[in-house]
């Protein structure tokens, strides 16, 4: 039978990087028994984002970080600036890459590729409380009582 569930889920940032939550959301998929369906994570931040990006070598979240910082620099000149010279920079890449993500689930697994995983983006240089919820859609093991 089709049913949802949903969690919230607070990640710790150490400034501005990539945080590995793949980990986090399989385990909640794992202690909610979900078989197939959908899994749906939002982040409720504007200078915070997530994205499904490679997991093998970090040198690739290395040159993603640097690809940003050119896209959108500290060095720039911002009218909003009351939150510090990170804070809109923060905001533009924020709006460049996802604030939420869909992902198939089967057999209760996420569908990511063989080298993918799920990242929150800080994109604020101070670390950062970050709440992501998770919604999931789709059926469930039905335990024995």
């Amino acid at each position: 039978m089709l049913s949802q569930t949903h969690h919230s889920l607070e990640i710790y940032t150490d400034g501005e990087g990539f945080v590995d939550v793949t980990e986090y959301i399989a385990g909640w998929l794992k202690d909610i028994d979900a078989v197939d369906g959908l899994i749906t994570i939002f982040i409720a931040h504007t200078s915070a984002s997530l994205t499904i990006q490679e997991n093998a070598d970090p040198d690739v979240r290395h040159d993603l970080n640097g690809a940003l910082r050119r896209i959108a620099p500290e060095s720039s000149v911002y009218r909003h600036s009351l939150e510090g010279p990170d804070d809109m920079p923060a905001h533009i890449k924020s709006m460049l890459t996802s604030v939420s993500l869909s992902i198939p689930v089967r057999e209760g697994r996420m569908k990511l590729g063989r080298w993918q995983g799920i990242y929150v983006i800080e994109h604020r240089t101070a670390s950062h409380l970050r709440n992501l919820e998770l919604h999931f859609l789709g059926t469930r093991q039905i335990s024995a009582l």
